[in-house]
């Protein structure tokens, strides 16, 4: 797996890395489901802090951790916070349509 890691930019897999299994795997929690629907709704990169998850701080930064490794989302570092992006584009180059499919499913 290639892999970027700068200051401003935490590891990721390349769009061409991306497998449907842990992009699976990682929509299957009803928090992290909750976490990319909130993505997908702004154009804004929030920090991990911004989203209401009724969960610990650590049991959160694990989500976000699931999401990245699976290249469903972008982290960037800014001082101490972490600022989300949906990879929408990446996933829907290698996966036409299972975003917006399991987006719709969400409540």
């Amino acid at each position: 797996m290639t892999v970027v890691q700068d200051q401003d930019h935490i590891s990721q897999p390349d769009r061409s890395e991306l497998e449907l299994a842990a992009v699976l795997h990682a929509l299957s929690d009803p928090m992290r489901l909750r976490i990319v629907a909130a993505l997908a709704a702004t154009h804004e990169q929030p920090a991990c802090g911004a989203f209401d998850l009724p969960v610990t701080k650590s049991t959160c930064t694990h989500h976000f951790k699931v999401l990245r490794e699976a290249g469903v989302l972008s982290q960037r570092q800014v001082g101490t916070a972490r600022m989300n992006t949906l990879r929408r584009d990446d996933l829907d180059a290698r996966f036409p349509g299972l975003l917006d499919t399991v987006l719709r499913s969400v409540d």
